[in-house]
């Protein structure tokens, strides 16, 4: 079993606040266009949820995408296309993640249950700032 603990990232607000978070680093990959960005491990999410902005920098083409998603919640108002995308992790052999490629911007790379939660084991250790990751 490989495992491998991570802090909590320190992220500011737009009103200029900081709040620790569990964000994942990882490089997404396309191809061969990849990308260093983080993921934030949101257990509420229902799937992995890839921003627009940074699907096009992946070199992605919306068009050529067909299969739709429907979101719910706050991102119930945006197209979302479904794709997979490799993924590699840090300590780890590289994963295929499922995507919801949406068009909504600004918001956060959202690591949900489909799939990225039914790949990897979770272990939150919120009072010391960190998390573990496991895959068996």
């Amino acid at each position: 079993m490989t495992k491998k603990q991570f802090q909590y990232s320190r992220k500011i607000n737009q009103k200029g606040e900081t709040a620790l978070i569990p964000y994942l680093p990882l490089r997404l990959i396309n191809n061969d266009v990849s990308l260093n960005t983080g993921g934030l491990l949101d257990t509420g999410a229902s799937v992995n949820v890839l921003p627009y902005e940074i699907g096009i920098e992946l070199g992605l083409n919306w068009d050529e995408h067909t299969t739709d998603v429907i979101l719910t919640g706050n991102l119930a108002k945006f197209q979302a296309k479904g794709l997979l995308l490799s993924a590699q992790i840090q300590g780890f052999n590289s994963v295929t993640l499922a995507l919801a490629w949406t068009q909504a911007q600004n918001i956060p790379f959202l690591l949900g249950r489909v799939n990225f939660f039914q790949t990897f084991d979770v272990c939150f250790y919120g009072s010391q700032c960190m998390f573990e990751l496991s895959l068996s």
